[in-house]
């Protein structure tokens, strides 16, 4: 494999854009598909959630469990339709994507706009700070003050990022559009507007399921689904070999192949993540619908091994927490601490 990396590397990753392009149509009939075995399957498990609970609450919650796993691939499907790469129809996409916006917590329009963000600044030293995870250097965090330390360490403790964190994302920080509120009322729209049908939805859940249904089915779904879901956003960047730049020396399609990650996973979780894990060719191009992602790599071999890492492997990103601009690495706080021991010996 080692041959496949080089040649990835000999090749400029603007390049790699033309060689990419001839992916980007969708198919109708398979975006239709897609979205169907994700979204039947959900309803019905929920359904079934829901009268269960009369019944057992631990079975309730354990099939709420496996539905969150159904809820964040939708979520992932309306990523796609973010990109516009679901259906070659923008104008469906985007109300395909509004729609599943209601289910997933996120108002779309909103969401749409810091996701593009993210993608044109994603590894930009200098644009850090929104659709991003809040990274500081080494020369950062060590200039800031004794509580300002501690501030960070605890955003960047596992359970504060992959517990508390989507609980304040999705059900906390996504019903206003606080990193839109002077960009117009089409934002205000989308977050009210998904906060109106969301308030309905939860009525009727409860109107006719009781609140065990709440607690044993909606909350576990959505909770499962936003941990993941964060998760997998975490190590598409968050990784040692990663690439960070300021803006004079960022080149968007280098932080592409370079910072992010081709997050090899089991076929089962590649499904259910609907090939998100390939997110260095997503970031290169993302107009290319996810299912076509692994035609990217069964065409192009070179393209597998550039920054990949296993589901095993990614387990120490959870220890990665500062940019190290000399090492250019992701480092621990105690890798921190000791290269700057090294230095100021």
């Amino acid at each position: 494999m080692k041959d496949y990396d080089n040649a990835a590397a000999n090749m400029a990753p603007r390049d790699w854009v033309q060689v990419l392009a001839k992916y980007r149509e969708p198919s109708t009939w398979r975006s239709s598909f897609e979205l169907g075995v994700s979204l039947v399957p959900f309803v019905i498990l929920w359904v079934l959630a829901c009268w269960v609970a009369q019944y057992s609450y631990l079975a309730a919650f354990a099939i709420s469990v496996l539905n969150g796993c159904f809820l964040l691939r939708l979520f992932c499907i309306q990523h796609d339709c973010g990109h516009g790469s679901f259906f070659a129809n923008r104008r469906v996409s985007d109300w395909v994507g509004r729609g599943l916006g209601i289910v997933t917590l996120t108002p779309y329009d909103v969401w749409r706009r810091t996701h593009s963000i993210h993608h044109s600044h994603a590894g930009d030293l200098d644009h850090r700070g929104i659709g991003d995870v809040m990274t500081l250097t080494t020369e950062e965090y060590h200039q800031r003050t004794a509580f300002g330390r501690f501030l960070y360490r605890a955003y960047r403790h596992p359970l504060v990022m992959f517990g508390l964190g989507p609980t304040y994302l999705f059900f906390l920080q996504n019903r206003l559009p606080l990193s839109c509120m002077d960009q117009g009322r089409k934002y205000w729209i989308s977050a009210l507007g998904t906060n109106a049908a969301l308030a309905v939805i939860l009525g009727v859940i409860v109107w006719f399921g009781g609140w065990q249904a709440l607690v044993l089915v909606f909350l576990p779904t959505s909770l499962i689904a936003a941990s993941i879901g964060v998760w997998l956003f975490y190590v598409q960047h968050q990784f040692e070999q990663t690439q960070w730049d300021t803006h004079d020396d960022w080149q968007v399609h280098d932080a592409a192949l370079h910072g992010s990650s081709h997050y090899d996973l089991p076929p089962i979780l590649r499904w259910f993540s609907a090939n998100i894990g390939i997110h260095h060719v997503h970031h290169l191009y993302a107009r290319i619908p996810f299912y076509r992602l692994s035609e990217v790599l069964r065409d192009h071999k070179e393209l597998v091994e550039c920054s990949r890492m296993t589901l095993r492997e990614s387990w120490r990103c959870a220890s990665l927490d500062l940019w190290d601009t000399q090492s250019r690495r992701l480092v621990s706080f105690k890798e921190a601490r000791a290269l700057r021991k090294v230095a100021a010996a």
